[in-house]
């Protein structure tokens, strides 16, 4: 069976860019691995890790020297590490952690191709190099899944027992679930986060934007409801799917997080040294901030068109969804939307400015994920689904 998910999985959940964004050469003169058209630094090494299921990923490691910790990030489904590049040395900076991001097999210069089990064992290659080349423990590693990235997050972390902490960033319930309302898990489903994620034993905080037309904000109330031990989630107001780092309160949210999980020298519950903020979180951190000026969101706006997957028609999703309704009308719902936190606080007085951070995000201009969406029902009747 798990032979048959995987073949569903890469028939519709992944979209790597192509072209790849990036191409990996030997330096002439260090003899080290670099990316192209991204130059050569020395805190930044790129590397090639061998996976248990026979493919070599590509991998960078982010070296700053005032860390105490390690994010091991999992990016989005329609992006690669050329892209997240930029990112990646921010949030080193701004966070002031060493960061790993890696390539899904299929992705950028991995070799393979793109299944659910693949992602897994890449997942498992970057975290064994951590621990084996760079003397990284269990304990001061956070792991960072974004939208499908969340997949292998939940996956690894369910597994881990001295895990310092979990970031999930617009995740998704399991693939089907983005798709459909289904309220139980079927076997030939992808990614079932759902039913991990209740096995992870450390801090866990949730980001998602409360205007995700990709994957609903209901997927991130849902993981939270089930943490074992949640931290403050941050629901950004007006957030989209792709746009969230252009929104100040993320990075300062994650500031805010990361503070929390260096002061803590044990963040387990029996342990009796859990942040009071980590034991009573609050039910949200919602917030409405100006982004950007008009002229720069347009220009952002017309980028994450150009990227995303076009829609299925409001007649197909309604029939889709009144058809899963029917088969599910016997089954008690899993899953309550709680009144109170579906309608988020007022937006706050909003800002003039965003800072550097902000600034950076917006001239990169990414867009990570657009998966799970099917073309409109073509006239012969059957479904077909487009890479993006």
């Amino acid at each position: 069976m798990g032979g048959v998910t995987s073949s569903v999985a890469a028939k519709f959940a992944f979209f790597p860019p192509n072209p790849p964004s990036y191409e990996v050469a030997v330096d002439e003169v260090s003899g080290k691995l670099r990316m192209s058209g991204l130059g050569l630094r020395e805190n930044v090494d790129v590397l090639k890790l061998d996976t248990k299921r026979g493919n070599q990923v590509v991998a960078v490691y982010f070296k700053n020297p005032a860390a105490s910790l390690t994010l091991l990030y999992s990016h989005g489904n329609a992006a690669d590490l050329g892209q997240m590049y930029d990112l990646f040395c921010e949030l080193s900076l701004h966070l002031r952690v060493n960061l790993m991001g890696y390539d899904y097999s299929g992705y950028g210069q991995s070799s393979g191709k793109p299944t659910e089990q693949n992602t897994y064992a890449d997942i498992e290659a970057a975290y064994r190099c951590l621990e084996e080349k760079y003397g990284v423990k269990e304990e001061n590693i956070i792991l960072y899944g974004q939208s499908v990235g969340s997949g292998p997050t939940l996956d690894l972390a369910a597994r881990l027992q001295r895990l310092r902490a979990v970031v999930l960033h617009s995740p998704i319930a399991s693939g089907l679930r983005v798709m459909y309302p289904v309220k139980r898990t079927y076997w030939f489903d992808i990614y079932k986060n759902v039913d991990k994620i209740p096995f992870v034993n450390c801090p866990v905080l949730v980001i998602h934007g409360t205007a995700d037309d990709v994957v609903d904000w209901s997927h991130g109330k849902q993981l939270w409801d089930l943490c074992k031990e949640k931290y403050e989630p941050l629901w950004v107001k007006g957030g989209n799917h792709c746009d969230l780092e252009l929104f100040p309160q993320y990075i300062k949210h994650l500031k805010k997080f990361i503070s929390a999980i260096e002061k803590s020298s044990c963040m387990r519950k029996e342990s009796g040294q859990v942040p009071d903020q980590l034991q009573n979180p609050r039910k949200s951190s919602d917030f409405q901030e100006n982004k950007l000026g008009k002229e720069q969101r347009e220009k952002f706006k017309t980028i994450t068109e150009q990227r995303e997957m076009p829609r299925l028609s409001v007649d197909r999703r309604e029939k889709s969804r009144a058809s899963v309704d029917r088969t599910e009308k016997s089954r008690k719902s899993d899953f309550h939307t709680d009144k109170e936190s579906s309608n988020p606080e007022l937006p706050e007085k909003a800002r003039n400015s965003i800072d550097r951070f902000g600034d950076m995000i917006r001239s990169v201009g990414l867009c990570n994920i657009d998966c799970f969406r099917p073309t409109r029902q073509p006239s012969d009747g059957r479904r077909r689904f487009i890479r993006h």
